[in-house]
């Protein structure tokens, strides 16, 4: 009789009654199962990257007025939160008496700890070194003339530290995970490379601008780093849609920030001024990478099996290549017309110190190329396409087999 069961359990799982409440306990255990570290890794990415964005917008719309601007405090956050759980886990995994934390883990320097915690543990002591200089950079020079600045450089090296180890973290915690764990952490997966995908749309914003829509370098620029993350991620994702989903994440954070930080009062605070300002400069419209996302997607479901092999690499960078080109060309020209100076497309903003609309009209194509040199750089840009999607293929090939 104490083994006997109760007959509104029989009749439940005679007839799937119980079905939903397991899914809800799935979920639950699935959310559960993600170590904390590994949500702190990412939300780490996620500061330093959007804390980048942020603080571009803040050069454009008040200037540097101190070190502890908000922007400023978001990105040195990321090395804060990196340190905290990357320093943990490797001392637990080293010094500690969990025989599984020591089973996923590698050995370096004579410590124990996952790889992707050793490479976010340097990133984060780069932007630590990185902050100071910064700001004996700013009092030495003055405001920075371009993005990529030396102290800029360490920091943005640091970032992409952080965010590679979050990367191999979040894999390696994929790849070992049950099915039902792997669905919320393949999500996660996704999410950080789109939060890499923002980052390095950041970091090539000067050469990016719409009025380089119709010069061969800038599909120089998009098809060196864009495939490589596209490709790769479907390679170690199991969605059906993971070049989409990471294209959407990028565009998405780029459209909320495009239409959030306007809301906000900003007012210069260095000089010139060429046009005053009452808010926040967001960074423009962001890349259409949702498309060839969608045609990368498209083709790994045509060649299921085989993809991945090296016939692959030339298809998905033409497939890249080709899709990128017909939307951005065509888009340019809307993006120029005075149909898009407006606060959904975002082409009437200007930093304070942009001469542009004062100085020179930035409503046309420049950097006129003859036909020669704009055929030989766009074979340059589609080389940089094949190089960067077997590239992706090669990483995510990797990072499959990537458990500790």
């Amino acid at each position: 009789m104490a083994n006997a069961i109760p007959d509104s359990i029989a009749v439940e799982s005679l007839t799937g009654a119980s079905r939903p409440r397991e899914s809800a306990v799935a979920r639950v255990h699935s959310a559960a199962a993600i170590r904390w570290y590994v949500w702190c890794l990412v939300g780490a990415s996620a500061s330093a990257v959007y804390g980048l964005y942020w603080d571009i917008c803040w050069h454009a719309s008040i200037g540097r007025d101190t070190f502890w601007t908000p922007p400023h405090m978001a990105v040195y956050l990321a090395g804060i939160l990196a340190g905290i759980a990357c320093g943990y886990t490797i001392l637990t995994s080293s010094f500690g008496s969990d025989r599984e934390a020591r089973a996923a883990s590698v050995r370096i320097w004579g410590l124990r700890g996952p790889l992707g915690c050793f490479m976010a543990s340097w990133g984060a002591g780069a932007m630590l070194v990185a902050a100071p200089f910064d700001n004996w950079w700013h009092n030495a020079y003055g405001l920075d003339v371009k993005v990529l600045s030396l102290p800029h450089s360490l920091l943005s090296s640091g970032v992409a530290a952080i965010a590679f180890g979050a990367l191999i973290l979040v894999c390696s915690e994929a790849n070992r995970a049950t099915d039902v764990n792997r669905r919320s952490l393949d999500r996660l997966l996704l999410y950080t490379i789109g939060l890499q995908t923002v980052g390095i749309a950041v970091l090539i914003l000067q050469k990016t601008w719409p009025g380089y829509m119709h010069y061969s370098g800038f599909y120089f620029a998009i098809s060196a780093p864009f495939p490589l993350l596209l490709v790769m991620a479907t390679q170690i994702s199991r969605s059906k849609w993971p070049a989409t989903t990471v294209a959407g994440f990028y565009m998405v954070s780029y459209l909320l920030f495009l239409w959030i930080l306007p809301l906000f009062p900003a007012e210069p605070k260095l000089g010139p001024v060429y046009h005053p300002l009452t808010h926040f400069i967001p960074l423009g419209f962001p890349l259409l990478l949702v498309i060839p996302g969608f045609a990368i997607d498209l083709l790994r479901r045509r060649r299921a099996e085989k993809w991945g092999d090296w016939k692959s690499v030339p298809i998905a960078a033409l497939g890249y290549f080709a899709t990128i080109l017909a939307a951005e060309w065509y888009f340019s020209y809307f993006l120029l017309s005075p149909g898009a100076r407006n606060p959904i497309f975002g082409m009437g903003y200007f930093a304070f110190s942009d001469p542009g609309n004062v100085l020179y009209d930035p409503f046309f194509f420049y950097t006129p190329e003859t036909t020669a040199v704009f055929l030989k750089g766009m074979l340059w840009a589609l080389a940089a396409a094949i190089a960067s999607s077997g590239s992706g293929m090669g990483i995510g090939y990797w990072l499959q087999r990537v458990k500790r």
